[in-house]
């Protein structure tokens, strides 16, 4: 919005600065993070007066975790409240891809909240139909899709292949919702420990926001040999909002927890990364920079598929963070280590932009 204002009114001086990206992103994480920090306490309070007894805490989980009952859920609500109104503030309004990947984090964001109201309401940790929360987020994420790949080729782009992509034609629309959908529920089924998900969020997210900048540029992106997407680099604001939104929430979050985000919080965060893999034609990176959610998201199904095929368990308890819980771990010491293992993946993730 000050972009468009500035440029509207005149303002040189003004516009010279906030034409920067590089400018309106630090300052779409410091917006997001001093709004976070502001709003916080409020919107806890407040939700711990409507929900009462809070989220509901499984009787068949880890024994530690009994003692959290009462705390307030939905804390997703306060970081897309700061995440919005930050890019609002600082994105470019005329950007098709920011707006894409709004759509996705606003709609899987909803669709989080219905969930999670419906167990606040129940007293239950069962919430909306896995069906129907699936049907919801795959509506969502095709119309994301179709607004990015009409934006985009439909190569999927693999990395140590310079400059060769595998055409997936109409298929890649498909493709583009399923990664999407993939992670907005692999993050959501990381949340399972007082700040696990939130740091590797953010930790995903500043990587993706080095990629968005850097595939924006078509001078860098030539020489580091990867696709360039003209636009993208807006994208890298949606990172650094979502890194300050990101960073307040876990001020509160941060062990013993004042409140948990909730599925409104997890699948909207995961489907803002997933859509903007997409956009910035990362995907594969996705699976590397985020493996922390996909070995989450995996222990799950194969704990599944094991047990209805043998009766047996191949984790002690799933997803895999519960595992480690079960095995002695202290919650501080799985969630201390997860984030150690991001920042890894991370790294090795923003290596491949040179080893191509």
């Amino acid at each position: 919005m000050l972009y468009l204002l500035a440029e509207w009114m005149g303002f040189e001086g003004l516009f010279n600065l906030v034409r920067y990206q590089t400018f309106r992103a630090g300052a779409a994480l410091m917006t997001a993070l001093l709004i976070g920090l502001v709003i916080g306490p409020r919107f806890i309070d407040l939700l711990r007066v409507r929900q009462g007894k809070g989220q509901p805490i499984r009787d068949d989980g880890p024994q530690t975790h009994l003692a959290k009952r009462g705390t307030p859920t939905m804390g997703g609500l306060m970081i897309l409240t700061s995440l919005m109104l930050s890019l609002l503030l600082w994105m470019d309004l005329k950007n098709p891809f920011v707006w894409a990947c709004l759509a996705v984090t606003l709609g899987f964001g909803i669709i989080g909240f219905l969930d999670d109201y419906d167990k606040v309401r129940k007293a239950s940790h069962a919430g909306v139909s896995g069906k129907v929360r699936l049907l919801l987020e795959f509506i969502v994420a095709g119309v994301a899709s179709y607004i990015v790949v009409s934006q985009i080729s439909t190569f999927l782009y693999v990395p140590f292949l310079v400059g060769k992509g595998i055409p997936l034609g109409p298929f890649y629309f498909v493709f583009a919702a399923l990664v999407m959908v993939g992670a907005g529920n692999a993050v959501n089924l990381t949340d399972g420990l007082d700040g696990l998900a939130i740091m590797p969020v953010i930790i995903a997210a500043g990587a993706f926001a080095i990629i968005a900048y850097l595939a924006g540029r078509a001078d860098y992106s030539a020489y580091l040999g990867i696709p360039h997407v003209p636009g993208a680099g807006e994208l890298a604001l949606f990172c650094t909002a979502i890194m300050g939104a990101g960073l307040a929430f876990l001020w509160f979050n941060a062990p013993p927890a004042a409140v948990f985000m909730g599925d409104t919080g997890s699948l909207a965060l995961g489907g803002a990364l997933g859509a903007i893999a997409v956009a910035t034609h990362h995907e594969v990176v996705l699976a590397v920079v985020g493996g922390l959610f996909v070995f989450e998201a995996l222990s799950v199904i194969i704990q599944v598929v094991w047990f209805k095929r043998t009766g047996r368990r191949v984790f002690r308890m799933a997803p895999v963070h519960h595992h480690f819980e079960q095995l002695g771990w202290s919650e501080s010491k799985v969630v201390i280590r997860f984030w150690i293992v991001a920042i890894v993946l991370a790294l090795i993730g923003l290596s491949t932009l040179k080893l191509r």
